[in-house]
């Protein structure tokens, strides 16, 4: 690809993240899913996992963030989820079986 003029694109630094109140609003939300028995309360750790992310972490308002610092938010979460044995078996049995697993 070097030889047809390909450049790797510049990193972004201009993602909207909304913090503590979109943070608050998923919470809210996983809560409610899991007091309503539609997800696990497994589920309910990998949600609150993804909604930290998607909300750029624990910001106290709307801030512009750059792509490392989500990677870096996602990496994290993902690394932490992996240290779970439920998220192993679910790995596992995925692997193995080709279909989710609800623990």
């Amino acid at each position: 690809m070097a030889d047809k003029g390909y450049t790797q694109p510049a990193p972004r630094k201009d993602i909207k993240v909304l913090g503590k109140q979109a943070l608050g609003m998923f919470l809210v939300g996983t809560d409610s899913m899991e007091a309503g028995k539609y997800i696990s309360e497994h589920d309910k750790k990998i949600a609150n996992k993804l909604a930290y992310v998607m909300a750029g972490g624990d910001l106290s308002a709307p801030t512009l963030v750059s792509e490392q610092y989500l990677l870096d938010l996602e990496r994290e979460a993902f690394l932490s989820l992996t240290g779970e044995r439920k998220t192993l078996e679910r790995l596992q049995h995925m692997l193995q079986k080709g279909k989710p697993l609800r623990n």
